[in-house]
């Protein structure tokens, strides 16, 4: 493995690192945030199809590859909720785990990955280590009814989220189309996503219309660190650089930043215990992940 190479696949690690820390840094509701950043991210994607001349794909690889988008959209907008009850440092965490928890189930029942009963019961043992991780970076140290009630809330969001981000993986699977052709059509998904819930949130008319509020547009700059994260794991993933397995891996460093971030520049502080314990529960999920990827 070259140089290049590892760097590429560290691309996530800023990304998807970055990502909702910056989000949250920009401000607005959850909707401010859907909106401006698949703004940014479809932006990015015709930036892209331009510069590399690549083609809307069409018929069931258009169709499955825009259901992939609007799988992700709405996740990321019940993701940008959970912030708002925990914080992204909390939030991210448990949102990584449930994704890796859902690709792995979905590998192992319908792609047939884990083919030996030792490599299920690895598999599975991993998946456990994986959810005491996320217990661990969530763990307080003085706990209060109001906090508890806020993280149950969360935790139901994102397990609810998770099946958009499955069908974000899951559905250019069925149309057997790479990542790279993908994008442009998952972007598109994206963004009618946000824009569907921008406008059922201005027919309520509770609040100001997102589509006027500048802070929407400010989040386009959100936007570009998604993306930049999306297409470095495609190039990561490649065959001639690190491949599918070690790319995966490579990518999951993100949850770590997104984390720490989340509590230095956020001001979602922790107790030096739950410092200490919030860094192991990372390494846990990170090492656990790395396990059922090679399996």
């Amino acid at each position: 493995m070259n140089t290049t190479a590892i760097l590429v696949g560290l691309g996530p690690l800023l990304g998807w690192g970055l990502y909702p820390t910056i989000a949250s840094k920009i401000g607005g509701k959850p909707v401010n945030q859907i909106l401006g950043s698949t703004l940014g991210t479809l932006i990015f994607a015709l930036v892209l199809a331009m510069i590399k001349g690549l083609a809307l794909p069409s018929g069931a690889a258009l169709f499955f590859s825009v259901l992939s988008g609007i799988g992700w959209g709405t996740a990321q907008i019940i993701t940008f909720h959970s912030f708002t009850l925990i914080g992204s440092s909390k939030a991210m965490p448990i949102t990584t785990a449930f994704q890796l928890l859902g690709a792995s189930l979905w590998g192992v029942f319908y792609l047939g990955d884990w083919p030996t009963a030792t490599a299920k019961m690895i598999g599975f043992t991993a998946l456990a280590v994986i959810i005491l991780g996320a217990w661990m970076t969530v763990w307080s140290e003085h706990k209060t009814p109001e906090n508890k009630s806020a993280l149950t809330k969360a935790v139901v969001l994102l397990a609810v989220g998770e099946i958009g981000y499955w069908l974000y993986s899951a559905a250019p699977q069925q149309a057997k189309i790479d990542g790279m052709h993908a994008f442009l059509p998952q972007a598109i998904g994206m963004v009618l996503a946000a824009v569907v819930y921008a406008i059922m949130m201005t027919v309520k008319g509770k609040e100001r219309s997102p589509f006027v509020e500048a802070v929407s547009y400010k989040q386009v700059f959100s936007g570009f660190f998604f993306a930049f994260a999306a297409l470095t794991y495609l190039i990561s993933a490649q065959p001639d650089m690190n491949g599918l397995a070690t790319g995966f891996i490579l990518s999951q460093t993100s949850v770590v930043l997104a984390t720490l971030t989340g509590i230095w520049f956020l001001g979602q502080k922790k107790t030096s215990k739950e410092m200490v314990v919030t860094v192991c529960g990372l390494v846990l999920i990170l090492g656990a992940a790395a396990v059922t990827v090679m399996l």
